[in-house]
């Protein structure tokens, strides 16, 4: 009888990128992507590398997390018990859980498992997790910041039309709605009618303003409004959702399928944006997009699009892939874009190239663990 393949090793390492250009929203800057790395060996040869990052800080933490109480877990455990392993150590950090920085760290762990799973049966992710479609429409969010004036948020808006995107995400909370309004009617008219905006109020509003905003973009035949309260307040956006006709979306702030499955049942909103890394991994995203698909609700996550395009053509219900690219500093690979379509890559895995010698001469934290 063949023994089963353990876990030997897990090495943790932790890059710095910064943003490419400035990015501004209703709250915050995003300052620096800390990204969090970790790989696996296992004993049949096999390496699996999974990934989660902050916007500037928590990124020591999630390590310590990682280093300190859940590394210490995986060595010697079966890399095929991948829902065994996260039940396992989402419980061992419950004093922690729900929340961002267990989340992440999960995500960690989670991701290099599907990754050497993949692998190991020469599939790339998407297929090993359905198959579902082969492409998946595209919409950009490189630029449209909210400190950009509605002249430049024209311009790119048209290049990004012109690069064959189907739709722009422009941020929005300006101190006054008169500059939102005016902000999106430029670039609505610039683009026309058959060009999807998005926009994003990143949880910038109370009650009353999210309602007030809502009703004067009414006319500018939004794709979505992005998280436009905290994302605590199911009660407020399920009474937003049913005071406009335009789509409520959210999820980047959730951090367990719990979380979903509430506003879901609340009918609090129209689309939902599971975040890979913030919700804890792969597992817990399928979960998300099969539930959602339940209420017949689609799928449209945030950020960490080189993984993401394969998590979305893996499931039936994704409706679109966000273009901001993240790692292109770190991996050789780059996701294809033709004719308004993201197309999963066709290597085994998650897809993803890293880019070992520049990873080595970057990387902030290099440490690993032996069984």
């Amino acid at each position: 009888m063949t023994a089963p393949v353990t876990i030997e090793s897990i090495r943790l390492r932790q890059v710095n990128l910064p943003p490419k250009v400035v990015r501004t929203d209703a709250i915050q800057s995003f300052v620096t992507q800390e990204t969090l790395l970790l790989t696996l060996r296992c004993s049949d040869g096999v390496e699996g590398t999974g990934y989660a990052y902050t916007i500037g800080t928590g990124g020591s933490s999630v390590m310590a997390l990682l280093h300190d109480h859940l590394a210490p877990r995986l060595l010697g455990r079966n890399p095929l018990h991948v829902e065994a392993i996260w039940k396992d150590l989402f419980f061992h950090t419950h004093a922690t859980a729900v929340g961002a920085i267990t989340s992440l760290a999960l995500a960690c762990v989670d991701t290099a498992l599907w990754d050497w799973r993949a692998r190991r049966q020469d599939l790339p992710l998407w297929q090993l997790l359905g198959g579902a479609q082969s492409r998946v429409p595209v919409y950009t969010t490189e630029g449209g910041w909210l400190h950009l004036g509605a002249d430049e948020l024209v311009a790119q808006t048209l290049a990004a039309q012109a690069q064959g995107f189907r739709g722009a995400k422009i941020k929005v909370g300006r101190p006054h709605v008169s500059e939102d309004v005016a902000r999106l009617s430029a670039v609505r008219e610039a683009v026309g009618p058959g060009f999807d905006i998005m926009v994003d109020a990143n949880q910038g509003f109370n009650r009353p303003e999210a309602l007030r905003r809502a009703a004067a973009f009414a006319g500018l035949d939004l794709a979505w409004l992005e998280e436009p309260m905290a994302a605590e307040d199911v009660s407020g956006h399920r009474q937003l959702r049913g005071q406009t006709a335009i789509p409520v979306a959210v999820g980047e702030s959730m951090y367990h399928l719990s979380q979903f499955r509430e506003y879901l049942e609340r009918g609090a909103c129209s689309i939902v944006q599971p975040d890979v890394a913030r919700i804890g991994g792969i597992t817990p995203w399928i979960k998300v997009a099969h539930l959602a698909e339940g209420f017949g609700v689609p799928v449209c996550p945030h950020f960490l699009m080189e993984l993401h395009v394969s998590l979305c053509a893996a499931v039936p219900n994704a409706a679109w892939v966000e273009y901001i690219p993240q790692l292109d500093d770190i991996t050789t690979s780059r996701i294809r874009v033709e004719g308004g379509y993201a197309w999963p890559p066709e290597t085994p895995g998650l897809g993803i190239a890293w880019d070992w010698p520049v990873i080595e001469k970057r990387q902030l934290v290099d440490t690993t663990l032996n069984q």
